[in-house]
């Protein structure tokens, strides 16, 4: 029996995947949509895969016809999505909206935005509740289009009904920005040294791409407005990371762990490096939804590693990963590395 008719828009995105496998399986009718209207090739036979410009005038309207009992959508990026959404608020039940813990700030006004600033990481409080304030809404950055789509999002109440979920660092397979990368690439390079700031004890959640669509199946089934956070059972420091993927691959690496930021340029940093802890409270997500995670980092890693690995096969890593590039594109500075280690190992003499 169906549970009615699902719409996930950004069906073919890291988390889209998993969440149509996750709402077919539970019984929903599930229609697929993205730009390139594709497939997976794990999904049930039966959802249907829809190409969709969700940002061309009146597309969305038109492909949902009657509409939906539950919109989960991937690609809610600011106001304009929010207002697109509750639009259509007659034609769909209720919605799920992947959102981030970008929007957080500490109590100095410190966010995500600021790390760049000299004393600009964030405090936050361990762990981090829902109820931690958010920077100000507006089109500035990624974190305050979020919380404008957030606000407008809640502000129809009654008329649409919507979980807003949190998401922490998402990892798994088809991640266009995987942090895991660093490890991996630098194993497959041969590196047998790393360097890692902050003692190597940066923590920043992870989410996995199984328990996202494990809280999206629950919210789709419990219609509501809410605002959670999403995140694996566990969050790992980087330095906990490093030798995860390393027991994946089977190689040993020696770290060279230093206290406090990059010694030298971007020297020890990580995708996850920070000066202080992001943990987030997942205790709202057990209550309301009666979520229970499907997996944890270290069991996932290896699906992982395997996909990252098959995705370098032959190709550069930025060709392979141009959006990470664009974000990290000092990575893989070996020379820099390779200097600095150098004249650290000279200085213990």
């Amino acid at each position: 029996m169906s549970n009615g008719h699902a719409w996930v828009l950004g069906a073919t995105g890291q988390i889209g995947r998993a969440a149509v496998r996750a709402l077919a399986a539970d019984g929903w009718e599930v229609t697929a949509a993205s730009r390139g209207g594709g497939r997976d090739e794990a999904w049930d036979a039966g959802v249907r895969a829809v190409a969709l410009d969700r940002d061309e005038e009146g597309a969305l309207g038109k492909a949902l016809g009657d509409g939906c009992d539950v919109l989960v959508d991937m690609v809610a990026f600011d106001g304009a999505h929010a207002r697109q959404l509750t639009g259509l608020a007659g034609r769909i039940g209720s919605a799920v909206v992947i959102s981030s813990g970008a929007v957080y700030e500490d109590e100095r006004g410190r966010s995500f935005d600021t790390q760049a600033e000299p004393d600009g990481f964030p405090r936050y409080p361990v762990p981090l509740p829902e109820s931690q304030a958010t920077v100000a809404p507006g089109n500035a950055t990624y974190g305050t289009r979020k919380v404008l789509l957030e606000q407008e999002l809640l502000a129809a109440g009654e008329a649409l009904p919507v979980t807003l979920l949190r998401a922490g660092a998402v990892h798994g397979p088809y991640c266009r920005g995987p942090r895991e990368l660093y490890f991996v690439k630098r194993l497959l390079d041969g590196r047998r040294r790393r360097v890692l700031a902050y003692g190597g004890e940066s923590r920043f959640h992870p989410v996995h791409v199984s328990n996202a669509a494990e809280l999206i199946r629950l919210a789709a089934g419990k219609p509501g407005s809410r605002v959670l956070n999403a995140a694996d059972p566990e969050a790992p420091t980087v330095a906990e990371i490093a030798s995860a993927i390393d027991a994946v691959l089977g190689r040993e690496t020696e770290t060279v762990l230093i206290d406090g930021p990059a010694p030298e340029g971007h020297v020890g940093e990580t995708p996850w490096s920070g000066a202080h802890p992001v943990v987030y409270d997942m205790t709202a997500a057990g209550e309301q939804l009666g979520y229970r995670p499907v997996t944890g980092y270290v069991e996932s890693l290896p699906e992982t590693v395997e996909w990252l690995a098959g995705e370098l096969a032959g190709r550069d890593w930025r060709e392979a990963f141009p959006k990470m590039f664009k974000s990290y594109g000092s990575l893989f500075d070996y020379a820099a590395e390779d200097a600095w280690l150098a004249a650290y190992d000279r200085g213990r003499r």
